[in-house]
């Protein structure tokens, strides 16, 4: 039976820090429609019969095997979801590509390449190639005939991507681009067809290209020896007068920028899907070994610390679903709305996902450090055995490290969540100053201790309310306080974008638990409000450390108590036996 579809209204991107969402315009995962369900069991199947049995193999990189799985995922429609019909895709909208990027997340190497191959290798060709370009280039990619890859990072531009130093000169008589330099962590390179590498025209102009294996001057490295996904392909490119034709130039010549940071707010976000994937799959295993070892006569999944671990790690997984496809609902619905206004489908893609970049940066960071949480605590699990290759979590923890450092670090992430809020408010986009000014006025008068509101959730919803005004708290103090100065002041940066990550989950887990209730009734919610509001008030713990260490390092006196005094009012949660609460979501999941 399908779930009636979830009313949204569309949220400007950051919005729901200045306003309060409903359940009813929230899409959770259990909206999925049948279609989402089929297409995440066909992944799943994919990953158990096509991937899991020959691991091994893909990690030793045997030759020719990679490439032969991502013609499979093809076969299937697995890469070319999301593609338009015209181009040889299936045409589905937004979310249903999240939810392959999810379904195929624990595949290990195979989820890199696959995702590499669909997203950075194919999608700057599908939203900036011109007609010709994506008549010949697209169809190929989204059957997977043509393997497709991505080269922007070099030696030593990484973060600070537009300081590359590889050049492209026009040819005498105009018709072909010399290209000088290198690439390097380039996933898929050892195998692909088709790149979209960078380049400045002339020393100056950032432009992409679009090269093909085999071009002259192009050549490869050898494979990369490296600590996880081992069997991703990764080597670095080589450009040596290297000859492109003009009409390979992808995009507006010295606009290559556009390309770049508009494709990552995607990738962010299917990353978070992978990442998703994954650390379900390893919860999964976790239980099911934590079920099966005994120790001192019982088996361990009886254990507190144990029960402990495995509900912190539900928890987690939990909240960054919400999270995500609250985030991926509204991409796809203002994708929607700007079709309807006439925009062309890819800028109407690329204009809601920049909408939504500041969401997309929050979700990389948590999807991937919350698999990084999960891979960790399952090998704890295992014990000795979880140290040992025989034991697939071994192999999870290497190949989950790298999440936190692709698609932009988690720094240059958590430092772009807060640069985007505030590029925003100054240009008047989302209006910061209302609330922040609101919370000045509110900490000098006297606390409301008379009102309670006995509506449902009321004094969950309050406390999410509250844990915002803290946000607003410390930013506001800390740009009025340093100006221009706040740029280099990162680690202020990081507190405020910690703080809003998990603002942004906490609310998003609990308009989720909301709507199931409304949905089934409260007695067969135990499971979910007891995640929610674990996680809330574990969240306002954090929340509180985060906005006094901020505090602590930029104010001081009579200014700095009241600020102190501020954070503990805005992070203050009811009393609440979360142990009692993971030892109920521990039965339920061993169920």
């Amino acid at each position: 039976m399908e779930t009636a579809p979830t009313v949204t209204t569309i949220m400007k991107g950051a919005g729901w820090l200045v306003s309060e969402a409903t359940p009813a315009h929230t899409f959770i995962p259990e909206d999925f429609n049948e279609e989402h369900n089929m297409v995440l069991d066909m992944c799943h199947q994919f990953i158990h019969t096509e991937v899991d049995p020959i691991l091994d193999r893909i990690d030793k990189l045997e030759p020719g095997l990679m490439p032969s799985l991502v013609e499979k995922a093809g076969d299937l429609g697995m890469l070319g979801i999301s593609i338009p019909e015209k181009y040889g895709g299936l045409g589905k909208e937004f979310t249903s590509g999240i939810v392959v990027a999810e379904g195929l997340g624990s595949g290990h190497s195979f989820s890199v390449a696959i995702a590499a191959h669909a997203g950075i290798g194919t999608l700057p060709i599908l939203y900036f190639g011109n007609d010709a370009q994506k008549d010949k280039y697209i169809p190929n990619l989204a059957s997977g005939k043509w393997k497709g890859a991505y080269g922007l990072t070099e030696p030593n531009s990484g973060s600070d991507a537009l300081s590359a130093k590889s050049t492209a000169t026009l040819t005498a008589d105009g018709k072909h681009y010399i290209l000088n330099g290198q690439k390097c962590w380039i996933t898929n390179g050892g195998f692909a067809d088709v790149y979209t590498v960078f380049a400045k025209i002339d020393g100056t102009q950032f432009t992409a290209f679009i090269l093909e294996r085999g071009m002259e001057g192009f050549t490869q490295g050898p494979e990369e020896h490296k600590m996880g996904i081992k069997g991703s392909s990764t080597v670095q490119l080589y450009f040596q007068d290297c000859k492109v034709p003009v009409e390979n130039v992808l995009g507006e010549i010295g606009k290559g920028h556009v390309i770049a940071f508009n494709i990552l707010n995607i990738g962010r976000l299917k990353l978070c899907a992978a990442t998703l994937g994954g650390a379900k799959r390893c919860l999964q295993h976790a239980i099911q070994y934590a079920k099966t070892r005994e120790q001192f006569k019982k088996p361990i999944i009886e254990f507190g610390a144990i029960q402990h671990k495995v509900a912190e790690m539900a928890i987690r997984n939990w909240a960054v679903e919400a999270a995500m496809y609250r985030a991926s609902m509204w991409i796809e619905e203002k994708e929607k709305e700007l079709i309807e206004t006439g925009k062309p489908f890819n800028e109407a893609l690329l204009g809601a996902a920049e909408e939504y970049a500041i969401e997309c940066a929050i979700l990389k960071v948590s999807g991937s450090e919350v698999l990084s949480f999960v891979v960790d605590e399952s090998v704890q699990i295992h014990g000795g055995n979880g140290f040992s290759d025989e034991y697939n979590v071994s192999r999870a923890y290497r190949d989950s490290r790298i999440n936190r450092i692709y698609e932009g670090t988690n720094e240059i992430n958590r430092l772009l969540t807060v640069d985007m809020v505030l590029k925003r408010a100054m240009k008047g986009r989302l209006d910061l100053m209302g609330p922040a000014m609101a919370v000045q006025k509110e900490l000098m008068s006297i606390p409301d201790f008379g009102s309670t509101d006995d509506a449902p959730f009321a004094a969950e919803r309050k406390l999410i309310a509250s844990m915002k005004k803290a946000i607003f708290l410390v930013a506001g103090a800390a740009v009025q306080k340093l100006m221009m100065k706040i740029e280099s002041e990162q680690e202020i940066l990081m507190n405020i974008a910690d703080m809003s990550i998990d603002v942004f989950h906490a609310e998003s887990a609990l308009l989720r638990a909301m709507k199931l209730v409304e949905q089934k009734g409260e007695a067969a919610s135990g499971f979910e409000l007891d995640i929610a509001r674990t996680y809330l008030y574990d969240a306002a713990d954090r929340v509180n450390k985060n906005g006094k260490d901020a505090i602590n390092s930029f104010a001081s006196g009579d200014e700095q108590r009241m600020m102190l005094l501020g954070i503990k009012r805005f992070t203050k949660a009811e009393p609440f036996n979360s142990k009692d609460a993971r030892r109920r979501i521990v039965a339920k999941l061993v169920q």
